[in-house]
């Protein structure tokens, strides 16, 4: 995940998610051209004038410096940093760039954000703690009493109800707060599922291991196997692989020297447990 979008991400994303528009009506919209916009929104566009930038900052009601990745402030440019209350600490920390602030500002918006924080203030303030001690308390004198009147087995089905009825303060808290960060952060790892800094969910070699065993199971030769391995990590589509090609593989491969040595040893293996 980068620190920052691209001034690509942020015209698209200013177009599709904010204003839910297609090429062709921001284009109606605008006066700028279908193909100079999407110009504009691809990775590799490095050349955007100063008229479309106006224009299209204008028509988003953001700022040139949010389009061109100078700040990351839509609409709150003349805040006063005074007003947010954040210690020297935290400004340090927030402008030394040792952390996402991307990624910070994804978390604090996220709907489950301020639960999480309201559930890390009870417990710092301990404003829980004393209920869940107090009904602590209740079940360990019940458990102790029942004990110590009719002296049941500790296995009991009653006892051990009222010793695992209690609540361990710190676990549960935990608990707690894991819940909330899980949901958050599931909901910004599917937000960047399509990101180009996310690793796929398969690997090529996953892949290839995959089409090794079925080859394997198909009985299919070893040159074969060989090229079905290749298009799987190479991410190459078979269909697309002539006769000529095929053959002209084979040919190579054929050449190797570790290919003749696999070749002679075929069989040789298997023969040599038999003979024991």
């Amino acid at each position: 995940m980068y620190v920052q979008l691209t001034m690509a991400e942020r015209l698209k994303d200013l177009r599709v998610i904010d204003k839910k528009l297609t090429l062709e009506q921001l284009a109606e919209q605008t006066g700028l051209s279908k193909s100079a916009l999407g110009k504009y929104e691809n990775e590799d566009c490095g050349d955007i004038n100063h008229y479309a930038i106006q224009k299209l900052a204008k028509f988003y009601g953001v700022s040139t410096d949010y389009l061109l990745g100078l700040t990351e402030q839509k609409n709150h440019s003349d805040v006063d940093v005074a007003s947010l209350h954040l210690s020297d600490e935290v400004l340090e920390l927030l402008r030394s760039g040792k952390i996402n602030n991307r990624l910070l500002c994804e978390m604090m918006t996220h709907p489950r954000f301020r639960q999480l924080m309201a559930d890390i203030e009870i417990v710092v303030d301990r404003i829980a703690d004393m209920r869940i001690q107090d009904m602590n308390t209740v079940l360990e004198v019940a458990r102790q009493k029942v004990m110590k009147e009719y002296a049941p087995d500790e296995m009991d089905v009653y006892m051990r109800t009222l010793e695992v009825a209690q609540i361990n303060e710190t676990d549960y808290f935990s608990y707690i707060i894991h819940e909330d960060m899980d949901e958050s952060t599931e909901t910004i790892r599917e937000n960047h599922r399509k990101d180009t800094t996310t690793a796929d969910e398969t690997t090529p070699t996953q892949d290839g291991i995959k089409v090794l065993m079925h080859s394997i199971l198909d009985h299919k030769d070893e040159t074969t196997i060989l090229l079905k391995q290749l298009c799987a990590q190479m991410q190459i589509p078979e269909e697309k692989i002539t006769e000529e090609e095929v053959r002209a593989f084979r040919s190579m491969i054929q050449k190797s020297k570790l290919f003749k040595k696999q070749m002679s040893m075929r069989g040789k293996v298997g023969h040599a447990y038999k003979r024991r």
